[in-house]
């Protein structure tokens, strides 16, 4: 494929981890923010060719992962209102609520569909005017554009029947608390480069100063997140923290200035409880008063009751780079791709199920690298 067999070159790949090795000296750890970034690690099996001294942990980089299962229980409470139609993208049909997913509501009566845009919901709701449609919007800053476009489509046709469930939440916000945390053991991370040609680079800068830790925004192919670890590994060897671009070819470092305006008309900043991460200030978006009207929690009065996890799950520590998928009790077992019991086994970029899919379940006796 053009453009892309370049950066799955098996001699780019050998050049890069010589230079990793030429130049470690001590252990490393860093995390990748980007559930894409852990599928290529693991599906070509990057960690297990780096030196030793490297250990790759997997971050919150799975914006299904992280979506509270409070909010997972408000959008199969909705959904089961006659007359209503609830749209979310396919991942979110399985993750399981405090008591079943909304593919169980699907079965027991709900219309809820799969769509692949909150545009396709738009459309729905103009097709169907006697009928409220909802889109649970979920994503990280990646995805968030499309829906601020969604309801800004809405308020200009003047769409009556169309709202919002908005879980979008934001990156930077997750690598401070991970860092702030008591626990932390990440020394350098990789960036997730799709969130950074949207949003730019440059809010990076004072998690880089305050915690004095390297920050490479990276691709998502092999060649990408070698580069990537070499460039994070020469800082932490050199002692230098700072914000580097691996991904130029596409992060600017503005972003992409009328998806960040369109945002910002649309969004504010909210606090929202993470999975496995607690209330994180500021770390979530939600719909400004100016389109309040297009906001399903206030038009349906829908509230929300802190759920907790299965005490079996151990996703919240996956999800803060303290342990290895198959370092997990559930996993394999209890927790698997079919009976899942938290998120990151659901999702297609979650780190549980990148796990499970390439077969690791031989290291969950030994807790592997």
């Amino acid at each position: 494929m053009k453009f892309l067999d370049e950066f799955r070159d098996a001699a780019v790949v050998r050049t890069l981890l010589e230079r990793i090795r030429a130049t470690i000296t001590r252990p490393w750890t860093i995390m990748e923010v980007c559930g894409g970034q852990t599928h290529t690690i693991v599906r070509y099996g990057l960690d297990e060719l780096l030196p030793r001294e490297v250990t790759l942990v997997h971050g919150p980089g799975c914006p299904v992962c992280v979506t509270p299962i409070e909010m997972i229980d408000l959008a199969i409470e909705l959904s089961k209102r006659p007359g209503l139609t609830l749209c979310s993208f396919g991942d979110m049909l399985r993750v399981p609520g405090s008591a079943c997913d909304l593919f169980d509501a699907r079965a027991a009566g709900a219309d809820v569909r799969v769509v692949y845009s909150p545009l396709d919901a738009l459309d729905l709701a103009r097709r169907e005017p006697s009928r409220e449609v909802v889109f649970f919007a979920v994503g990280f800053e990646t995805t968030a554009p499309t829906t601020a476009m969604a309801v800004h489509q809405t308020a200009r046709l003047k769409v009556p029947n169309f709202s919002v469930i908005a879980a979008h939440v934001r990156v930077p916000p997750a690598i401070e608390a991970i860092l702030s945390s008591d626990d932390n053991r990440v020394q350098g991370f990789l960036a997730a480069g799709h969130v950074c040609t949207v949003m730019g680079i440059d809010e990076y800068r004072p998690l880089v100063e305050k915690f004095k830790v390297p920050i490479i925004i990276t691709g998502f192919e092999p060649v990408d997140l070698l580069q990537g670890v070499a460039m994070c590994v020469a800082q932490l060897e050199e002692g230098r923290a700072e914000v580097e671009n691996q991904y130029a070819r596409s992060v600017r470092n503005e972003g992409n200035v009328t998806a960040r305006d369109l945002m910002a008309e649309v969004f504010t900043f909210v606090d929202r409880r993470w999975r496995g991460l607690d209330t994180l200030p500021k770390s979530a978006l939600a719909l400004n008063d100016r389109y309040a009207a297009y906001d399903a929690i206030r038009r349906f009065g829908l509230t929300q009751a802190p759920t907790n996890e299965p005490i079996e799950c151990r996703a919240g520590e996956v999800l803060r780079g303290l342990l290895k998928p198959t370092q997990c009790p559930a996993f394999g077992s209890s927790c698997t791709p079919d009976h899942p019991l938290g998120a990151p086994m659901v999702s297609t970029e979650g780190a549980c199920a990148a796990y499970f899919r390439a077969g690791r379940l031989a290291a969950a006796a030994t807790g592997a690298k």
